[in-house]
């Protein structure tokens, strides 16, 4: 059976030149923290990565530290002890640490997704006692993408004035992502989002901010993530955000958004109920996520999975589980609607043949649904 992969908001596949960086990196012997010339070779490595995310951002190289994750990215970008303010649609890399947070407040959205400026009914600028606000850039089950920079101008004139941590992991390398335009106090980013390898993720520190430090000892990367760089993780993620940033300029997506658009037209033609979640909204151009009432997700991932398609209900980092969304109850849909979306994610490499068989596979499977159902 020939397969086809429409999961790249879960991972996406390995890029030839992160490929090619990686396997070069493992014949360097050196540790980046030697003074001789194997330290200084593993070193020169390490920085020029870090000098392509740091382009991939739109930041100074200074500014960018690398981690095993984005999530642990997350945790470092958190004070420790902080009260946190963020919305229901948040991944939970981030949203788990608002249960743990003292005086947590949640950000309201639309029926879209889309972030209000608001929290509980009241303009964030009179609303806000937290200490940090979390948003995220765009989301990962719906591509809904959000217009920051509004809201982080309520943040900063509120009368108690927050950190703002970005979630752009999902935005990076497939949108014109902009720091300048997030507000953003800190950023998050992933490797394996972007065409790199898995297990090594970026934090973006403003200047004269801190970090909170979870590992100590040698005080490697600036003193703020202590241990032995993952070289070749590194090399990886740097090659790839050399790639992504490549593609965004050269207008990539634009006819992966396009391919989406011709999906989402050939399933609602054929399945009028079908309902396309954040249709309204701005949206990342691979991300299709939608929904058929009464017809449950994982059973769609599951026959889906069988006719040789990869696809996926929800977000895929919650333990191999499948699960309600709480993204899409957040906005408002009731539990049996959310329980039937799933979503398809596409990537430059997947080509116009894979999603109609995608296509014309899942009506199939709907039509024979919808008659047991009648």
């Amino acid at each position: 059976m020939t397969r086809s992969y429409l999961d790249w908001n879960a991972t996406t596949p390995l890029r030839p030149e992160a490929r090619d960086a990686m396997i070069a990196a493992m014949d360097v012997l050196g540790n980046p923290s030697s003074v001789h010339y194997e330290g200084r070779a593993a070193t020169q490595i390490v920085e020029q990565a870090r000098e392509d995310v740091a382009a991939l951002f739109g930041c100074g190289r200074n500014d960018i530290v690398f981690a095993g994750s984005a999530t642990e990215a997350a945790a470092m970008a958190l004070p420790e002890n902080a009260s946190i303010a963020a919305s229901d649609i948040e991944h939970d890399a981030l949203s788990a640490w608002v249960l743990d947070a003292a005086l947590s407040a949640n950000l309201d959205v639309d029926h879209n997704g889309i972030l209000t400026g608001q929290i509980n009914g009241t303009d964030i600028s009179d609303a806000l006692a937290q200490d940090v606000v979390i948003m995220q850039a765009a989301n990962s089950e719906t591509g809904v993408m959000q217009n920051l920079m509004p809201i982080a101008q309520k943040i900063w004139g509120a009368d108690h004035p927050a950190l703002v941590v970005v979630d752009a992991v999902q935005a990076l390398g497939k949108s014109n992502f902009s720091l300048d335009r997030s507000g953003a106090d800190f950023a998050l980013s992933s490797a394996h989002k972007i065409g790199g390898p898995k297990g090594i993720g970026a934090l973006y520190v403003k200047p004269g901010l801190e970090t909170r430090r979870l590992i100590k000892g040698g005080g490697q990367e600036q003193g703020r993530r202590s241990g032995t760089e993952n070289v070749i993780g590194i090399a990886g993620f740097g090659a790839a955000a050399r790639a992504a940033t490549r593609d965004v300029n050269d207008g990539i997506w634009e006819p992966i958004a396009e391919l989406r658009d011709q999906f989402e037209a050939r399933i609602q033609d054929a399945v009028p109920e079908v309902q396309i979640i954040g249709q309204g909204a701005a949206r990342l151009g691979n991300t299709s996520c939608f929904a058929t009432p009464g017809w449950k997700g994982e059973t769609q991932v599951m026959l889906m999975d069988l006719a040789g398609f990869a696809i996926s209900a929800g977000s895929a980092c919650s333990s191999g589980k499948v699960k309600t969304s709480k993204v899409l109850k957040a906005m408002g849909f009731n539990d049996i609607t959310a329980a039937s979306a799933v979503r398809m994610s596409i990537g430059p490499t997947t080509t116009t043949d894979e999603v109609m068989r995608f296509a014309d596979a899942w009506i199939r499977a709907y039509q024979k649904f919808a008659a047991k159902a009648a």
